[in-house]
């Protein structure tokens, strides 16, 4: 699959973080031009948004951390503007863990529930918690206006329990964060809120709302369409069909696990390693499921 960049993040106390010693490892980014000021900067993390307005550069995730001048070196090969605005997506450290290297006059806007997250994790404690959101909204947030408005949108629970929509209705144009990731089985943060049960609908909720837009920045691969968005919502929902089928014919999540193929109709699709794999995936369904 095409960019599905290494995540390189382990389970730790309050979800996903950084093994640090991989950092100088870590490839280099690349900056591709999405929209009319809008940029896609890949690599060493979650995929990151430079959207380029009148008052300077909003930025949506960080990376992992010591990205950050690397994202700044980055959107000076398109703007000498400086970066007003961070937004963060959702909590893990692979799209929070540069927000340390943004001056403390950038304001961080995530989603209520994302913010509540990121309190838990010890990048954010002590003197770091400074690099936490400072504005918050529970449903949704408009900041600007005209061509240069964003729209941030919460649908519900997904990959965590706040996953933020960050639209650019001027340019048709969103960032879905990890709750649109890539083609493969979704990663389901239980340990944040992350739900399986309500995925599918999550996604068709934001399908629903946000009509006017035609690319979608992806958390980890390329930029895709609505017609992508639909067939992942299609793909959740036949998964959590399947695992309801699991438990009905009682079988353990070890023997589910074993059982779980992609189905045919969803060529290129993968199931992910990361975060405990598809059994992960089946674990927090049975959770929620067999409440």
């Amino acid at each position: 699959m095409k960019r599905v960049c290494v995540l390189s993040v382990l389970l730790a106390v309050g979800g996903l973080s950084l093994w640090a010693a991989g950092f100088q490892n870590a490839p280099a980014l690349e900056i591709q031009k999405v929209k009319e000021n809008l940029y896609m900067i890949t690599g060493n993390g979650g995929n990151t948004a430079a959207f380029i307005t009148d008052a300077g550069v909003v930025v949506v995730d960080t990376k992992n951390p010591g990205s950050g001048q690397a994202i700044l070196d980055k959107i000076k090969t398109v703007t000498p503007k400086a970066v007003t605005t961070i937004i963060n997506t959702h909590t893990h450290g692979d799209h929070t863990g540069s927000n340390e290297a943004f001056p403390a006059s950038v304001e961080i806007i995530a989603q209520d529930n994302t913010k509540s997250n990121m309190e838990k994790m010890d990048a954010f404690k002590g003197d770091k918690a400074k690099f936490l959101p400072k504005r918050t909204f529970k449903d949704k947030l408009t900041i600007g206006k005209g061509k240069d408005e964003i729209d941030l949108y919460y649908f519900g629970k997904a990959h965590t329990s706040g996953d933020a929509w960050v639209v650019f209705p001027a340019l048709r144009a969103m960032h879905a964060g990890d709750a649109f990731a890539f083609k493969a089985t979704p990663i389901v943060d239980g340990s944040n809120g992350g739900s399986v049960a309500e995925y599918a609908k999550t996604l068709s909720n934001a399908a629903n709302t946000i009509k006017n837009v035609d690319a979608i920045i992806t958390g980890h691969s390329t930029v895709m369409t609505p017609a992508d968005l639909k067939e992942y919502i299609d793909f959740n929902n036949d998964f959590l069909t399947w695992v309801q089928g699991e438990i009905k014919a009682g079988k353990s999540v070890d023997a589910a696990t074993a059982e779980y193929k992609i189905p045919e109709k969803y060529k290129g699709y993968t199931i992910t390693p990361f975060l405990g794999g598809i059994k992960n995936n089946i674990q927090v369904a049975y959770n929620e499921l067999k409440k």
